[in-house]
Protein backbone atom coordinates (compact mmCIF):
# COMPACT_ATOMS: atom_id res chain seq x y z
CA UNK A 1 0.00 0.00 0.00
CA UNK A 2 1.10 3.65 -0.90
CA UNK A 3 1.43 5.53 1.93
CA UNK A 4 -0.59 9.28 1.04
CA UNK A 5 -0.68 11.74 3.01
CA UNK A 6 -3.40 14.48 3.45
CA UNK A 7 -3.08 18.24 2.63
CA UNK A 8 -1.70 20.62 4.95
CA UNK A 9 -3.79 23.02 6.33
CA UNK A 10 -3.36 25.67 3.82
CA UNK A 11 -4.24 23.25 1.20
CA UNK A 12 -7.67 22.33 0.11
CA UNK A 13 -9.69 20.46 2.74
CA UNK A 14 -11.73 18.64 0.70
CA UNK A 15 -8.46 16.44 -0.97
CA UNK A 16 -8.60 13.16 1.08
CA UNK A 17 -5.77 10.76 1.96
CA UNK A 18 -5.94 7.53 -0.58
CA UNK A 19 -7.64 9.03 -3.49
CA UNK A 20 -7.57 8.13 -7.14
CA UNK A 21 -8.49 10.13 -9.72
CA UNK A 22 -11.24 8.60 -11.69
CA UNK A 23 -9.38 7.81 -15.02
CA UNK A 24 -6.94 6.26 -12.95
CA UNK A 25 -9.68 4.14 -11.34
CA UNK A 26 -11.17 3.29 -14.41
CA UNK A 27 -7.62 2.19 -16.07
CA UNK A 28 -7.56 -0.21 -13.18
CA UNK A 29 -10.60 -1.63 -13.44
CA UNK A 30 -10.27 -1.98 -16.86
CA UNK A 31 -6.87 -4.02 -16.94
CA UNK A 32 -8.63 -6.34 -13.75
CA UNK A 33 -11.53 -6.87 -16.77
CA UNK A 34 -9.34 -7.10 -19.50
CA UNK A 35 -6.36 -8.77 -18.52
CA UNK A 36 -7.08 -11.03 -15.24
CA UNK A 37 -11.13 -10.70 -15.26
CA UNK A 38 -11.87 -13.70 -12.92
CA UNK A 39 -10.97 -14.27 -9.24
CA UNK A 40 -9.14 -17.79 -9.96
CA UNK A 41 -6.52 -16.48 -12.13
CA UNK A 42 -5.43 -14.53 -8.78
CA UNK A 43 -4.67 -17.69 -7.56
CA UNK A 44 -3.04 -15.66 -4.52
CA UNK A 45 -5.93 -13.36 -3.33
CA UNK A 46 -8.33 -14.30 -1.00
CA UNK A 47 -8.81 -11.02 0.97
CA UNK A 48 -7.99 -6.75 1.09
CA UNK A 49 -7.21 -5.25 4.50
CA UNK A 50 -8.68 -2.18 4.12
CA UNK A 51 -7.51 0.56 7.24
CA UNK A 52 -10.36 2.10 9.94
CA UNK A 53 -8.97 5.72 8.93
CA UNK A 54 -10.25 5.18 5.22
CA UNK A 55 -13.22 3.40 6.07
CA UNK A 56 -14.31 6.18 8.73
CA UNK A 57 -13.36 8.51 5.50
CA UNK A 58 -16.02 7.42 2.91
CA UNK A 59 -18.47 7.27 6.12
CA UNK A 60 -17.24 10.67 6.53
CA UNK A 61 -19.00 11.63 3.31
CA UNK A 62 -22.71 10.94 4.21
CA UNK A 63 -23.02 7.63 1.93
CA UNK A 64 -25.85 5.66 2.33
CA UNK A 65 -23.80 2.24 1.17
CA UNK A 66 -20.59 1.76 -0.30
CA UNK A 67 -19.71 0.09 -3.45
CA UNK A 68 -16.49 -1.54 -4.25
CA UNK A 69 -14.62 -1.76 -7.44
CA UNK A 70 -11.94 -4.19 -8.52
CA UNK A 71 -8.89 -3.06 -10.25
CA UNK A 72 -5.39 -3.53 -11.31
CA UNK A 73 -2.77 -0.93 -10.53
CA UNK A 74 0.15 -0.23 -12.73
CA UNK A 75 2.64 -2.41 -10.94
CA UNK A 76 0.34 -5.31 -11.36
CA UNK A 77 -1.51 -5.21 -7.76
CA UNK A 78 -4.54 -5.84 -7.30
CA UNK A 79 -6.81 -3.03 -5.45
CA UNK A 80 -10.30 -2.81 -4.47
CA UNK A 81 -11.80 0.95 -4.70
CA UNK A 82 -14.42 2.30 -2.24
CA UNK A 83 -16.63 4.91 -3.59
CA UNK A 84 -19.57 6.49 -1.80
CA UNK A 85 -22.87 6.02 -2.98
CA UNK A 86 -26.29 7.31 -2.77
CA UNK A 87 -29.80 6.25 -2.53
CA UNK A 88 -32.10 7.25 -5.41
CA UNK A 89 -35.47 6.55 -4.01
CA UNK A 90 -37.47 6.72 -7.63
CA UNK A 91 -35.43 4.61 -9.64
CA UNK A 92 -34.62 2.51 -6.07
CA UNK A 93 -30.24 2.06 -7.27
CA UNK A 94 -27.58 3.55 -5.35
CA UNK A 95 -25.84 6.23 -7.28
CA UNK A 96 -21.80 6.21 -7.12
CA UNK A 97 -21.20 9.68 -5.84
CA UNK A 98 -18.46 10.53 -8.92
CA UNK A 99 -19.26 13.24 -11.31
CA UNK A 100 -17.91 11.50 -14.44
CA UNK A 101 -15.29 14.04 -14.94
CA UNK A 102 -11.94 12.59 -15.83
CA UNK A 103 -9.54 14.84 -14.04
CA UNK A 104 -6.03 13.68 -12.98
CA UNK A 105 -5.60 15.47 -9.37
CA UNK A 106 -6.10 12.97 -6.55
CA UNK A 107 -8.44 14.01 -4.37
CA UNK A 108 -10.56 16.34 -6.60
CA UNK A 109 -14.27 16.29 -6.68
CA UNK A 110 -14.72 12.70 -6.67
CA UNK A 111 -13.42 10.09 -3.67
CA UNK A 112 -12.43 6.92 -5.21
CA UNK A 113 -10.55 5.73 -2.22
CA UNK A 114 -7.36 3.32 -3.35
CA UNK A 115 -6.98 2.13 0.17
CA UNK A 116 -6.09 -1.33 -0.12
CA UNK A 117 -3.51 -4.46 0.29
CA UNK A 118 -3.96 -7.65 -1.12
CA UNK A 119 -3.82 -10.64 0.92
CA UNK A 120 -1.63 -11.76 0.78
CA UNK A 121 0.79 -10.83 1.30
CA UNK A 122 -0.74 -8.98 4.36
CA UNK A 123 -2.90 -11.73 5.67
CA UNK A 124 -3.22 -12.71 8.69
CA UNK A 125 -1.57 -16.36 8.78
CA UNK A 126 -3.33 -17.93 11.42
CA UNK A 127 -6.68 -16.63 10.31
CA UNK A 128 -9.06 -19.37 9.92
CA UNK A 129 -10.46 -17.90 6.52
CA UNK A 130 -7.32 -18.33 4.96
CA UNK A 131 -7.13 -21.60 3.07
Amino acid sequence: MSEKTTTANNESKSKKANTIPLKEAQRWAKRWAKKEGHYNKHHNLNAFLIPKADLLEVLAEGIDAARAYIGVDDNGVEKLMIVGTKYDPITGIYVDMISGTLGNSAGGEDNIYDFTEPCPPASDPESPLNS
